[in-house]
């Protein structure tokens, strides 16, 4: 029923800490719940690697990956546990305000801290404030995405596409 929703945007969520323990995992549940101030959730199961991580810490980055990243989005969303990383063909750099490293390929990557979290069904919703960010300026114009960069959409299953440059402007 869910994929009545479908397609939508697909990130990746990187937890914990690099020299400990690390994980990257595939994310279409995630929403701006603040613009003022920055407040994004992510929704995670509690089976998930990711989530021991992100309760241990207490923040995560969210990183926008492009079509060329579709292969480590694929590991990232089906395969499980840490060893997944050696099959991805990711680079981690430090991050500016948080110990949870980004991604240098991602298109812009969101560092965050937990304000808040709550269980709804067989999810945990992190809610989280958007203490810094870095983004390529080629993939971002005048405070938008330029669509030509290959912003990654989930359509179903093992499907993704891209977002035409095809723009409808409502006046």
């Amino acid at each position: 029923m869910h994929g009545l929703l479908y397609p939508m945007r697909t990130y990746l969520v990187v937890s914990g800490r690099l020299g400990d323990e690390v994980d990257v995992m595939a994310a279409d549940w995630i929403t701006i719940v603040s613009a003022k101030p920055f407040i994004i959730a992510v929704a995670v199961a509690p089976t998930r690697y990711t989530f021991k991580l992100i309760k241990r810490f207490g923040e995560f980055v969210v990183s926008v990956p492009s079509i060329d990243m579709v292969r480590d989005v694929w590991v990232a969303g089906s395969e499980h546990g840490p060893q997944k990383i050696a099959r991805m063909r990711i680079t981690f750099e430090k991050a500016r305000s948080i110990g949870t490293p980004v991604i240098r390929e991602a298109l812009a990557n969101l560092e965050c801290r937990v304000v808040g979290e709550h269980s709804y069904g067989d999810h945990v919703l992190f809610v989280a404030s958007v203490v810094d960010y870095s983004y390529r300026e080629d993939a971002f114009r005048d405070s938008k995405p330029n669509l030509s960069a290959g912003f990654l959409a989930h359509i179903a299953y093992s499907e993704f596409t891209v977002f035409s440059s095809s723009i409808v402007r409502v006046e």
